[in-house]
């Protein structure tokens, strides 16, 4: 680890406690491991915005990647020609698990950083493939059908039928049907499209699927999770429902909120933390 590792500075106490790391990218996977917590231990303190935060988020980051390449490698037998944007959408997720972790949830950031850098893998697939699953054999049939239907329109000078292609590829017409009707799972129409047209030609009709497709309401969820919250936010001292309405309320930083109260920043980091920490334990309970 000392080979990349560089003088600190003379930097404030709380960057002091920071090594400065030369390369994040060439620390091995356990020092990256160890480093990780001192890190995150200094972000819950550093104001953020300062360039002091931004170099440890930034430095946790490059220090990580290696999970991105570790949840990557499960892809790298699809074939599809996509593992340099796997491994974009993969640093998506490693970036969003940093700024939702906190060492207080005593588990180690590994176990909690790939299944955000999976599942962000994961919506890739879903929203740049197949829009309905189908099986491996249908997929690769439409791929075919594509082409035959092409080769033999140029031939037949019309569309070709489903005995034609039947005949034309060796298979039963019930298979030329499936591969067919599961083509038509690659892409999902738009409900935008007007009742009775296609997005190609529109219809005289001002109503559109959208118009009579039901939805859930995103409002709901966040209803529920209010009236869950305001009990638990009730039985908070005075001081306490001050600071988090400053903070998510105001949206004040917590060097603001310090001078207003006439603390440090760490301590109402300390005080946010212990909070919230009491308000998720509420809610987790009630669920």
């Amino acid at each position: 680890m000392s080979t990349v590792l560089k003088a600190s500075g003379t930097r404030s106490d709380t960057t002091d406690a920071l090594p400065q790391i030369a390369d994040p990218g060439k620390i091995s996977p356990k020092d990256a491991r160890a480093l990780s917590k001192l890190f995150f231990d200094q972000l819950q303190v550093l104001e953020e915005g300062t360039h002091e935060y931004q170099y440890a988020r930034n430095t946790l980051i490059e220090m990580n990647l290696s999970l991105v390449q570790f949840a990557a490698k499960r892809y790298r037998n699809r074939g599809d020609g996509q593992m340099e944007d796997i491994i974009q959408v993969g640093t998506i997720g490693l970036i969003k698990a940093i700024d939702r972790f906190e060492l207080s949830r005593e588990v180690e950031f590994t176990s909690f950083a790939i299944p955000y850098i999976v599942g962000e893998i994961k919506r890739f697939f879903r929203d740049t493939t197949w829009s309905v699953h189908v099986p491996r054999r249908l997929q690769e049939l439409r791929v075919t059908l594509a082409k035959t239907k092409e080769d033999l329109s140029t031939k037949l000078s019309r569309e070709p039928t489903v005995a034609e292609l039947s005949a034309h590829l060796d298979l039963t017409e019930e298979e030329v049907i499936d591969g067919l009707i599961a083509a038509n799972g690659y892409n999902a129409g738009s409900i935008d499209v007007p009742l009775g047209g296609t997005e190609q030609g529109p219809s005289d009709s001002k109503t559109s699927y959208a118009d009579i497709t039901g939805d859930r309401d995103p409002g709901m969820e966040m209803v529920e999770n209010l009236h869950a919250l305001a009990p638990l936010l009730g039985s908070l001292s005075e001081r306490d429902r001050e600071i988090i309405a400053m903070r998510f309320g105001q949206e004040r930083t917590q060097s603001q909120i310090g001078e207003h109260l006439g603390i440090s920043q760490m301590h109402v980091s300390r005080l946010l933390a212990r909070v919230l920490a009491k308000l998720r334990e509420g809610m987790l309970t009630q669920n």
